[in-house]
């Protein structure tokens, strides 16, 4: 189920100033959050964002293709090693 219109996208305040401060300065640099439940906006493009997946920060560069997706989509929690053999 999506959410409410009225209650529009969720992004993380302090990252998305994090981002918005780097935009100004024209900085590009890799921000580190643990908010996988982010939703990624337009101004994220281009930068990197280190994205926990429980164990570690997965890199994960921010394409125009990635814009509305959330950020724990492009960082797998769990590795398949394949299925046991009989």
């Amino acid at each position: 189920m999506s959410r409410s219109l009225k209650k529009g996208p969720f992004v993380e305040t302090r990252l998305l100033a994090r981002v918005a401060a780097m935009n100004e300065a024209g900085k590009k640099e890799v921000v580190k959050t643990w908010s996988r439940s982010s939703t990624i906006f337009p101004e994220m493009v281009g930068h990197t964002i280190a994205v926990h997946d429980g164990r570690k920060h997965v890199p994960v560069y921010v394409t125009e293709s990635m814009v509305g997706h959330k950020l724990g989509e492009f960082a797998p929690t769990r590795t398949f090693r394949g299925h046991k053999q009989a």
